[in-house]
C-alpha cells in the first residue's frame, strides 16, 4: 500500500512538464503573505549577481510535493527553504566563504523572519563569492540532467 502511495505521487511529480524557473514561480506565489514577495526578491537579486545561475527544484516528496528551489553555478550555490515563520537561505559551502557583512545568523545560512531587511549588494556579493568558490572547487555537485 505505501509503496502504491509512493508511486502514485512520484507519477504525479513526473507528470509535471514545467520548467524549473515556472516551478519556482508556482513556489512563490502559494505563498501570498510576506514568504512569497521576499523569496521573490531573493531571487531577483540572485538572477541580478549572477545572469547564468540555473535555476532546478529539488527534493520533492509528499510533505513538501513542491520541492525546493535550488541555485547553480558549477554547483550549488544555495537553496531557498520556506517555513512557517522563516525563510532559509542555506548556501552549500557557507562555511568556506567570507561573510564580511555577516548575513550568515546561523550555520551557513541566512534566515529571514517578517519584517527583516536584506542588504542588497552584500548578499549579491556573497552570491558572487559562492559562484566562484564552485568555480575552484574540484569536488562540487552539478545540476541533474532533464
Amino acid at each position: 500500500m505505501l509503496k502504491d502511495y509512493k508511486n502514485s505521487c512520484y507519477n504525479k511529480l513526473v507528470a509535471n512538464d514545467k520548467s524549473s524557473s515556472e516551478q519556482i514561480d508556482v513556489i512563490i506565489r502559494k505563498f501570498t503573505d510576506w514568504r512569497g514577495e521576499k523569496l521573490a526578491q531573493l531571487r531577483a537579486l540572485i538572477k541580478q549577481a549572477d545572469p547564468e545561475v540555473i535555476e532546478e527544484v529539488k527534493w520533492k516528496k509528499p510533505s513538501n510535493p513542491d520541492g525546493i528551489p535550488v541555485w547553480y553555478h558549477d554547483g550549488i550555490i544555495c537553496t531557498g527553504e520556506t517555513y512557517k515563520n522563516h525563510l532559509r537561505l542555506t548556501f552549500a559551502n557557507g562555511a568556506s566563504l567570507k561573510d564580511p557583512e555577516s548575513l550568515f545568523n546561523t550555520y551557513r545560512a541566512i534566515v529571514i523572519h517578517e519584517g527583516d531587511k536584506i542588504k542588497e549588494e552584500a548578499f549579491k556579493d556573497l552570491i558572487r563569492a559562492a559562484v566562484e568558490f564552485n568555480r575552484n572547487d574540484k569536488n562540487k555537485l552539478k545540476p541533474s540532467e532533464d
